[in-house]
């Protein structure tokens, strides 16, 4: 089973909804459309070569500079197959104005908490989730801390000298 034989697959199976494919570090990478997300996780896991039966990862990403106002924030979701010692990274990417995508723990539920930690940090909405509430920052917090929409340091500070950090 390679990386390419999967892309052949998947392009076949989905079609137009599946697109800039990558082979970073040898780890079969592509993107996808929110509506065809849950539907491609089914795919993967059930298939009967594939078995690809684990979510390692599912989390967000702020992208605020990137000229496309549709791709700036992204859900990245990692599997692996343990029988086959298979990895796939699989993108989503979503504008601010719509921060919704279906969740994903009706195909694994280790998804609850991942989806959760994503919106808590990001404000990304999963659609369906059983309960999306905040998980590690307090729940009347009214931002999202990791979005990149604020200053890593305060300008107004005067104590710091910069050559003691190395700048």
């Amino acid at each position: 089973m390679t990386n390419e034989e999967v892309a052949k697959d998947l392009i076949r199976q989905f079609g137009e909804d599946v697109y800039d494919f990558d082979d970073p570090h040898g780890m079969l990478t592509l993107s996808t459309t929110r509506e065809q997300i849950i539907p491609m996780l089914q795919y993967l896991k059930n298939h009967t070569i594939y078995q690809i039966s684990f979510l390692t990862t599912l989390c967000g990403i702020h992208y605020p500079d990137d000229p496309n106002p549709e791709r700036e924030f992204c859900v990245v979701y990692q599997l692996h197959s343990l029988v086959n010692n298979f990895r796939i990274r699989i993108k989503v990417f979503l504008s601010e104005a719509d921060l919704h995508i279906p969740t994903a723990t009706t195909v694994y539920m280790s998804a609850n908490w991942m989806e959760r930690e994503t919106y808590d940090f990001f404000g990304i909405i999963f659609d369906g989730h059983p309960k999306l509430i905040r998980i590690l920052n307090m729940e009347d917090m009214d931002y999202f801390p990791m979005r990149k929409q604020y200053p890593l340091e305060d300008p107004t500070r005067e104590d710091k000298i910069d050559a003691l950090f190395g700048r």
